[in-house]
């Protein structure tokens, strides 16, 4: 970590103070935490201070946390050798009925912005997490940055976050009569529906989805000394 970082850090904390949950600094990146209800004070503060300026907002996006830091590759190593399985239990690859529950999981729902000093060349991530994961509401930051407007309508799409005081907040992405969230990690990979159109009734219709959930297990292609030997004997006697 530059000393430049570090002098950010010092200079987020005696700015902010209690209003920090977490700080940390790890690859280069500083990342701030604050809670809902001071996160839309402390951005206006990493704007508006003389000392930070960060006057850019690069990219907003939701987060998810269902899951998180749960595998679902089974790995078996013994006197036999190595194997690896597909445990099939990973996010989204369930039957709808099946889902997880969305209880163990706390503090499910975040918002991450990225910010940029073109003024002091800085770079920061600021996090929040919802309050209430059944319906996460977070402050909107269109009055801070104008450019957060269409990333806010994609979170809400995509991950059901609302951003309160948001002039606008419509689906973005998905069709106007979609039912759910599919960044969610409760959302089936599959979905819940297929869509295509008839021609015998001239529109698009939709159906239950009929293909099955399941898991691809990707080929593995490894290095190993004694194919490589061989290719180089092979290469010898050839010559």
């Amino acid at each position: 970590m530059s000393e430049s970082d570090h002098a950010l850090s010092d200079r987020l904390r005696e700015k902010f103070g209690d209003d920090l949950v977490g700080l940390t600094e790890a690859l280069g990146e500083t990342t701030i935490e604050v809670g809902p209800t001071r996160y839309l004070a402390v951005a206006q503060g990493l704007r508006d201070d003389p000392n930070l300026h960060f006057e850019c907002m690069i990219d907003l996006a939701g987060v998810d946390y269902l899951g998180y830091g749960q595998a679902e590759w089974d790995t078996d190593v013994g006197s036999g050798g190595f194997s690896r399985g597909v445990e099939g239990l990973g996010p989204g690859r369930f039957r709808w009925e099946d889902r997880p529950e969305a209880a163990s999981q706390p503090r499910r729902f975040a918002v991450v912005v990225h910010l940029l000093s073109l003024h002091h060349n800085h770079r920061l991530r600021l996090r929040t997490f919802a309050a209430d994961d059944q319906m996460p509401v977070v402050p909107s930051l269109k009055d801070v940055w104008g450019a957060v407007d269409w990333f806010e309508r994609e979170a809400f799409d995509l991950f059901g976050i609302v951003f309160e005081g948001h002039p606008d907040l419509r689906r973005i992405l998905t069709d106007y009569g979609f039912v759910g969230h599919p960044f969610r990690k409760d959302f089936p990979l599959i979905g819940n529906v297929e869509v295509r159109y008839d021609p015998e009734r001239g529109r698009v219709i939709y159906e239950p989805v009929s293909i099955e959930p399941r898991v691809g297990v990707p080929r593995v292609i490894r290095d190993d000394s004694r194919y490589l030997q061989a290719a180089n004997e092979g290469e010898g006697k050839a010559s």
